[in-house]
């Protein structure tokens, strides 16, 4: 029997979104942009879905710019605000997606920026007066994800977000993880620039979504056709766009508490000496990210992977390659405990079942492991 406990890294296309890209590739073949009548149709099923994707965020539908996905709109807002900043400090978590370190050192280094990269406390959390004494006059912006893609640690933006509008310093908050996990309102949060992904909630993989406050200057992404108010041109992936709206708020991850809370406490019944990491922080119901000690995390995910089970090591942006996870190594783990580390993200339809057979393959590989090693 084989199970899936990798949702943090993507989710199973939901039957509705599916519905929703057929409806309007079927009857939505022509160019949003265009004047005749194909263009017209195609043009509501978008306008349709940006004002439910905008309701649902609470924000203005003229706020929503459609990206290919997450990593595409933090890259369009770290871009849209540095390049057109004054030399100064960007301030950042340590912990945050590669999407935003990667592009934040990037950018950094050619724009003449300092970067200030701030570390989490143990449990995963940042702690928000320690971010904001980062903030000063220098800062040209702050970047802080809602909630992280291996611990599943909820971060204090609403903090930071009002720190950063009393010193004028623009906000990017990464909310890929969070979004279908909590109660997300854009509005209320108030930050500059927020990101989201559709395939993390049950929609298509290759569409996601910048909400840019309005009056918030931004540099043009993409040049060419104007599309999205003129600030990444080229055609909109229409039904990709409908699958996003439709996969809006059918996930409820409130049951997946439960089943995630029984695996780690049957986890350290059988493996004491295992540490989960953020256990004693606010977490998205769904994640466990956990050390065993003296194992081999890719190893241990190998063996699961044989036996049915898809985990994770870490990110899967991160995939193929041997680091340890950065996320882990920020809160102040070990290079060694960090690469004995995995990630579980359950999914709406897990049971205690699946969770109790988690934990006994992992005891059973565990001793298969020790055996062979003599142990």
């Amino acid at each position: 029997m084989q199970r899936y406990l990798d949702y943090n890294a993507t989710c199973p296309t939901l039957g509705v979104a599916l519905e929703a890209m057929h409806e309007a590739a079927t009857h939505a073949s022509g160019n949003p942009s265009s004047m005749h009548w194909a263009g017209r149709s195609a043009r509501r099923i978008l306008d349709d879905a940006r004002d439910k994707i905008a309701h649902y965020l609470n924000v203005e539908s003229g706020s929503l710019v459609f990206t290919s996905g997450g990593t595409e709109a933090n890259n369009m807002a770290i871009f849209g605000c540095l390049s057109i900043a004054k030399k100064g400090k960007v301030v950042v978590s340590a912990i945050e997606h590669p999407s935003v370190l990667q592009t934040i050192a990037y950018w950094c280094e050619r724009l003449g920026h300092e970067l200030c990269l701030v570390r989490p406390q143990k449990n995963g959390q940042v702690d928000a007066k320690a971010f904001c004494a980062e903030l000063d006059e220098r800062t040209v912006m702050a970047c802080l994800m809602w909630a992280n893609n291996e611990s599943g640690v909820i971060q204090p933006v609403q903090q930071v977000v009002d720190a950063c509008k009393k010193l004028s310093v623009p906000v990017l908050v990464d909310g890929v993880q969070a979004l279908g996990k909590m109660q997300v309102d854009v509005h209320a949060l108030g930050a500059d620039f927020t990101s989201f992904s559709a395939h993390k909630i049950g929609g298509p993989k290759g569409v996601g979504v910048l909400v840019i406050r309005r009056g918030v200057p931004c540099e043009t992404w993409a040049l060419g056709g104007g599309q999205e108010r003129g600030r990444r041109s080229g055609t909109e992936n229409v039904p990709a766009v409908a699958g996003f709206a439709a996969a809006l708020g059918v996930l409820n991850y409130a049951d997946v508490e439960a089943v995630r809370d029984g695996f780690e406490e049957k986890l350290l019944a059988n493996m004491s000496d295992v540490t989960i990491h953020g256990f004693d922080v606010e977490r998205v119901a769904n994640t466990s990210m956990f050390t065993v000690p003296g194992m081999d995390g890719e190893t241990l995910l190998m063996q699961l992977d044989l036996a049915g089970f898809a985990v994770a090591s870490g990110s899967a942006c991160s995939s193929g390659k041997r680091e340890p996870s950065h996320v882990l190594q920020a809160m102040g783990v070990g290079e060694r405990a960090a690469r004995s580390s995995l990630r579980v993200s359950f999914g709406i339809e897990h049971t205690a079942d699946d969770a109790n057979a988690l934990v006994d393959e992992l005891v059973r590989i565990r001793s298969l492991l020790k055996h062979m090693a003599g142990l």
